[in-house]
């Protein structure tokens, strides 16, 4: 979901004529935020990444960061 929010953003569509397109990127936003509105306010706080909002694909790599030592103390235990 991240992936298709981040290519979203690139691609200007009308959504006035595209309800479903209009409809998905508002459910993907809603289900993303939450992950990325932290990562956005420490970013703007703490790094400064001039016009560009680099948020997302910080998030995308601590997801994966996250999962991997997840996995490892999983593999551990088992």
């Amino acid at each position: 979901l991240l992936l298709i929010r981040a290519l979203f953003s690139w691609i200007r569509i009308p959504l006035s004529g595209n309800k479903v397109f209009s409809s998905i990127n508002e459910i993907i936003y809603k289900l993303t935020e939450p992950l990325v509105a932290p990562v956005r306010k420490f970013m703007y706080e703490h790094v400064n990444t001039g016009m560009f909002d680099f948020s997302i694909f910080v998030t995308m790599i601590l997801i994966e960061v996250i999962t991997r030592v997840l996995v490892r103390i999983l593999v551990l235990f088992i």
